[in-house]
């Protein structure tokens, strides 16, 4: 409450004398919550990042990059670092997800519109400044598995045998990750971030970008936690992106199969790392949604590691671990 009405001070000081309203525009998996504020004839987004929790600076400087590459990114009105409130353009209200739920005839033209600003993105010069997604971040990140999943989700302790396989595993996955070209990464490109915009897509939670492999938020868009796309429509999306990007001089595989491969594989990594932050928002945060996310995310992962015969010790271990057949049948519908 006490934050609260810090905001409301603080908002009262950059408006004086203009009454406005104040509603919840989104939570997200952080600390950080967003607020619209509301005047007779217009609307502005706030977030408020208590500081002992968050910092702003990335937010800040990921932000400025990415209106530098021609992005459409919120624009920042005012600051206030000491208690973590920052004014923003207001993006509008309508999610690339919510509006696919309404009308899924919608997908080729956002996710076509989501394919050119990635490419825009990618093609950004300022983007070595930014955090390495190096061995140590990948590793840290797939750890999360057997921390969080394994051992808190299914309450299972690996056998020595178990995590030797799970170490090879990282291994071969991080081979492959680390020896792709490198970009700016968005880290959690998808539906939920991606706003229904003009010009289309306004883009937000940028603040953890790295400089990174190429396909990782090409995962993060089209093997998306929140939405299901059948592979052959996936396959026609990624052809229409590799041929945007070599066409933009972006350093992607001459090889569509290979380039496709590098995918799947930044998808493994990915997916394991998603399954053990889900059952940590769940098991530490007390965020319970996020476990009925876990099934379609764990379905992308073993049908990549069916795929690849160095990963079937990976597709091993999880029928070990957790076997389809004991669990009931789960549909998607749209």
């Amino acid at each position: 409450m006490e934050r609260m009405q810090l905001l409301e001070n603080w908002l009262k000081e950059q408006f004086p004398a203009e009454p406005f309203t104040l509603q919840p525009a989104s939570a997200d998996a952080s600390f950080r919550r967003y607020f619209r504020v509301s005047f007779d004839d217009r609307t502005f987004v706030v977030m408020d990042a208590p500081p002992q929790h968050e910092d702003c600076t990335p937010f800040l400087q990921v932000a400025e990059i990415l209106a530098a590459a021609g992005v459409h990114v919120p624009k920042i009105l005012a600051r206030n670092l000491e208690h973590g409130f920052l004014l923003l353009s207001d993006l509008g209200n309508t999610t690339f997800l919510q509006a696919l739920q309404s009308q899924a005839d919608l997908a080729n033209q956002l996710y076509g519109d989501a394919m050119d600003a990635l490419v825009k993105l990618q093609l950004s010069q300022q983007a070595e400044g930014l955090p390495g997604y190096d061995e140590t971040l990948l590793l840290r990140e797939l750890n999360l598995f057997p921390d969080w999943y394994i051992a808190r989700h299914l309450q299972i302790d690996l056998s020595e045998k178990q995590k030797t396989v799970l170490h090879t595993v990282f291994t071969r996955i991080l081979q492959n990750n680390l020896a792709q070209p490198r970009v700016l990464v968005h880290r959690d490109y998808h539906s939920r971030n991606l706003m229904v915009a003009s010009p289309n897509p306004g883009i937000i939670d940028f603040q953890d970008a790295v400089y990174g492999p190429i396909t990782y938020d090409l995962v993060s868009l089209f093997k998306d936690a929140y939405i299901r796309w059948d592979e052959e429509r996936i396959l026609d999306w990624m052809i229409r992106y590799w041929e945007k990007a070599r066409q933009a001089g972006l350093p992607v595989s001459a090889d569509f199969a290979g380039f496709y491969r590098d995918f799947e594989w930044m998808g493994v990594q990915r997916h394991l790392k998603v399954l053990g932050i889900f059952a940590r928002l769940n098991y530490r945060d007390g965020k319970t949604t996020y476990l009925q996310d876990m099934p379609l995310v764990m379905e992308y992962l073993r049908k990549a590691c069916k795929r690849y015969r160095e990963l079937h010790l990976l597709l091993n271990l999880l029928d070990e671990l957790d076997p389809v057949e004991s669990g009931p049948k789960i549909g998607y519908t749209f």
